[in-house]
């Protein structure tokens, strides 16, 4: 299967592209701002005009964008993909998009003949540029197996979690505990912040004791030094905590935590933070105790 169409060049679908051709994939790539697309064509990416175009030739299709709501708008219509998928090809979604629309996706590619797998990642942007994602995947076992080149081009670690949505629901299950835990890490550092306890010295211990997380290792060091560059941004965290309340409220389970997070991550947003990294939440905390915490950082160093 060499034959690949990316669809999606954001943060993350530009580097997954990169990756594929790296590996000498025939890639064709289509994204709605034209101009992200001119990176790919520069390494050897074919660059399609529409969605339909893009796929009409490929024997994989990766879409990788925003929400639910693009999805649509590359999926449907005269100029969509499922307009223009070959029967026998394996379409594969690796956005973060609700449990039902992806339901709705499998049947809408299995009525034109193709295959279709929910892929969402885990990893951010540098996972994506260094090629280790982890796959979450959900669909049948034979299409996993025949896509599997593709995925390994990619990542490091695929998981098959079970039938068609499977995927997509672990990816809100996950990103649930990632936004509670950076909440949570952003309290600790407001804690010891307002107390005048130099942030460093806290983030140390929280990385060697109990309290350690992939948030104090990815996000420790930003937050005390300020450095809100987007690796993944705090408004599409709030998506996909909406998107994981939402599937809750459906299954009638009660998520009290999530439902804090989320409730602070939309602070986040009204305030002006969510094209910055999701870790900008602790400015909502920094706004509450009427400090930064690189200030406290560097009062506490001299």
């Amino acid at each position: 299967m060499k034959k690949v169409a990316v669809l999606g060049l954001g943060t993350m679908g530009a580097p997954m592209a990169l990756n594929l051709l790296s590996k000498g994939f025939d890639v064709t790539v289509y994204n709605r701002t034209a101009e992200k697309a001119v990176p790919l064509q520069q390494q050897g990416a074919t660059v399609a005009a529409t969605p339909r175009e893009a796929v009409s030739q490929a024997q994989v299709v990766l879409t990788m964008v925003s929400d639910d709501t693009s999805i649509m708008n590359i999926y449907d219509g005269e100029e969509g993909i499922l307009a223009g998928v070959q029967a026998g090809a394996i379409v594969i979604d690796s956005s973060t998009i609700s449990p039902s629309l992806v339901k709705r996706l499998a049947m809408d590619c299995e009525a034109r003949g193709a295959k279709f797998l929910d892929a969402p990642v885990t990893g951010s942007k540098p996972a994506a540029e260094a090629g280790t994602l982890l796959f979450m995947i959900g669909g049948a076992a034979d299409t996993l197996a025949s896509a599997m080149p593709v995925f390994e081009a990619m990542g490091s670690r695929m998981v098959h979690m079970g039938p068609t949505g499977s995927g997509a629901i672990t990816k809100l299950a996950h990103n649930t505990i990632v936004g509670i835990n950076n909440v949570a890490l952003a309290e600790g550092f407001s804690i010891v912040s307002k107390a005048g306890v130099n942030p460093t010295a806290f983030l140390e211990v929280v990385r060697n004791g109990s309290a350690g997380s992939k948030a104090a290792d990815l996000k420790g060091e930003k937050i005390i030094t300020s450095n809100f560059d987007n690796q993944f941004s705090l408004q599409l965290m709030l998506k996909d905590l909406k998107l994981a309340s939402v599937l809750t409220d459906t299954m009638q389970s009660p998520t009290p935590l999530l439902e804090l997070a989320k409730s602070i991550f939309q602070m986040g947003q009204t305030s002006g933070y969510g094209e910055e990294d999701l870790c900008a939440v602790v400015k909502v905390y920094e706004q509450w105790i009427g400090q930064s915490i690189s200030q406290a950082n560097t009062q506490t160093s001299n």
